[in-house]
C-alpha cells in the first residue's frame, strides 16, 4: 500500500529571510528570499519562496495549496528541524502550542480512539512519558466515559497533568525523526 503524501493548504510562517541564508555564498544580486513555515494541518516543515516584492512576518499564515497563491511563489521542498534558523526554532514551541489548543477536539479524540500498533505496544504508549501503567489508566478512564477536553483528561487521569504538553513534546519528536511512528505529523 502506498503511503499518501498529506499537502498542506496553508503554512505559518516561522521565519523570513528577505535575502536567502546567511551561509549562502552566491552574490547578493542571485539570493533568493526564503521562508520556513510549518503547515498548519500537518505539521509539514515547509521552505518556501514568497512572491517578489513580498515581506511576511513570523506567525502570519499563508495559503500554499493548488489554488492561486497570493503571497507564496513555490514551495522548495520540507526542511528538517534541525535544519531551522534559531529564529524559527524559537516560534516553533508558541505554533505548535497555539495549533494544539484550537484543535483540541482532534487531540482529545487521540485520546479516546487510539489502538493498539501491535501485541506489545500501543499508541498511547508513544506519548513521552507514558507507559504500560499510565496507558491503562487512560483506556480505563476513556472506556467508563469518552474524554471530552483536555480539562476533562487532566481531571481523571491524574497521571497526566498536561496533555497538550505530551502532544507537544510528541510533535517535536516527529519532527526530529525520534520515532518510526507517526501520530500527528504528516496525519
Amino acid at each position: 500500500m502506498l503511503k499518501q503524501i498529506m499537502k498542506e493548504e496553508t503554512a505559518i510562517v516561522l521565519d523570513f529571510l528577505p535575502h536567502g541564508y546567511p551561509f549562502d555564498s552566491r552574490p547578493m544580486h542571485q539570493k533568493t528570499p526564503i521562508v520556513q513555515a510549518i503547515g498548519k494541518n500537518h505539521f509539514s516543515l515547509l521552505e518556501l519562496v514568497p512572491k517578489k516584492g513580498i515581506h511576511l512576518q513570523p506567525e502570519e499564515e499563508v495559503y500554499i495549496g493548488d489554488g492561486k497563491r497570493e503571497k507564496i511563489h513555490h514551495i522548495s521542498g520540507r526542511l528538517a528541524l534541525d535544519k531551522l534558523t534559531e529564529t524559527a526554532k524559537s516560534q516553533l514551541n508558541s505554533i505548535l502550542t497555539i495549533q494544539i489548543k484550537e484543535r483540541e477536539n482532534k487531540f482529545v479524540e487521540f485520546f479516546n480512539k487510539a489502538s493498539p500498533i501491535n501485541t506489545r505496544r500501543h499508541q498511547i504508549e508513544l506519548l513521552p512519558g507514558i507507559g504500560k501503567k499510565h496507558m491503562w489508566e487512560i483506556l480505563e478512564a476513556r472506556e467508563n466515559k469518552p474524554f471530552e477536553s483536555f480539562q476533562d483528561i487532566k481531571s481523571r487521569v491524574k497521571l497526566i497533568p498536561d496533555p497538550e504538553k505530551l502532544i507537544l513534546k510528541r510533535i517535536l519528536a516527529e519532527l526530529n525523526n525520534e520515532d518510526k511512528y507517526k501520530l500527528f505529523v504528516g496525519s
